[in-house]
């Protein structure tokens, strides 16, 4: 898959330090990927939650932190939407983010 855009990720990293080996390792493994469907990142990532509008949600660092991407599974395209606290992914609306 490719991943757009890293930037996003280092960002937050830089803010908030206990994710960048997180977030590291989850770019690394989605980076190295093949995602065919929803069903495929479930048998990797269990407990990452499919939303509609082809968007998926994965927990990071033990659900501190929320990481929202939109895939393209034809052109194996990951899109960064959203990286937060759990706290501020209470707030918005991960369907239309």
């Amino acid at each position: 898959m490719r991943v757009i855009a890293k930037k996003i990720l280092r960002e937050f990293w830089e803010k908030h330090y206990d994710s960048e080996e997180p977030l590291k390792t989850w770019y690394k493994e989605a980076s190295k990927t093949t995602w065919e469907n929803p069903s495929d990142i479930k048998s990797e990532y269990s407990k990452a939650s499919i939303l509609k509008n082809s968007r998926v949600v994965f927990n990071i660092c033990g659900n501190k932190y929320r990481l929202i991407v939109e895939i393209n599974y034809k052109r194996q395209w990951v899109f960064i939407r959203y990286i937060g606290t759990h706290n501020d992914y209470d707030n918005i609306d991960a369907n239309k983010i």
